[in-house]
């Protein structure tokens, strides 16, 4: 069984992040945990903390609930948990993605633009967790992936026939490309990129990851991801 774990604020492309793990279960049982996670309540009165976690939905979170449990409903092989979050921390987190038996993680490029300090931290947790993130583009219409170009990390010594081999084991993606990662100058090699996307076809980017220390900078830096607006698989490395 294949589960997947969608951080969520409900926003219209939850609905996209539904499709794209119903596509990446391919056919087998899996359940598609949409994670909603708030503050806990800063009070000492039981009744002021249990008043104050009853978070109500506005009518679009409601409307995009109610996709979601209308495509779970038409897939036979898939099943849809809400699992509402108050706190966090790096060993709850860790103790949901065991719990879970998560495969991968998905997040949407709202819930990553997200402003509040939990969701951020959430984000940066995940980032540290040892399941593949699948990290979605900005076209919402998107959500089936084939032919991907890998990004070499500098310093690493992953062959791209070992990535490729944890991709045919895990997932459907090909590689059909590589290059160097070029973050740090993206402005120079976004030409060669767009060049590359269309002569193959690509329509994913393959990354590895290391585990980070968590920082919060005072200026948003922004991935490959959110600069090319393409969809980002990225693999922690010791899974390679």
């Amino acid at each position: 069984m294949k589960n997947f774990l969608i951080p969520t604020t409900l926003e219209p492309d939850t609905i996209n992040a539904v499709k794209s793990a119903i596509n990446q279960a391919k056919n087998t049982n899996c359940e598609i945990i949409l994670m909603m996670i708030s503050d806990t309540p800063d009070t000492f009165s039981s009744a002021q903390f249990l008043h104050e976690m009853r978070t109500a939905l506005t009518a679009s979170q409601e409307e995009v609930l109610e996709t979601c449990h209308y495509m779970i409903e038409h897939t036979a092989n898939c099943k849809l948990k809400i699992h509402n979050q108050f706190g966090i921390s790096a060993s709850v987190f860790k103790g949901i993605i065991n719990a879970f038996d998560i495969k991968l993680v998905v997040l949407t490029h709202s819930y990553k633009e997200e402003n509040k300090r939990i969701h951020q931290y959430l984000v940066r947790l995940t980032g540290n967790q040892k399941c593949p993130i699948l990290h979605l583009g900005t076209e919402v219409n998107k959500e089936d992936f084939n032919k991907a170009l890998y990004i070499e990390n500098a310093g690493t010594n992953i062959d791209v026939k070992d990535v490729q081999q944890f991709l045919s084991a895990n997932f459907s993606f090909e590689i059909v490309s590589q290059t160097v990662n070029f973050d740090d100058d993206y402005e120079r090699f976004a030409p060669y990129l767009s060049e590359a996307v269309l002569k193959y076809e690509i329509d994913l980017l393959v990354e590895t990851r290391k585990i980070e220390k968590i920082k919060f900078k005072k200026v948003k830096t922004h991935s490959i991801n959110e600069k090319s607006g393409l969809p980002v698989l990225s693999i922690y490395e010791e899974l390679v």
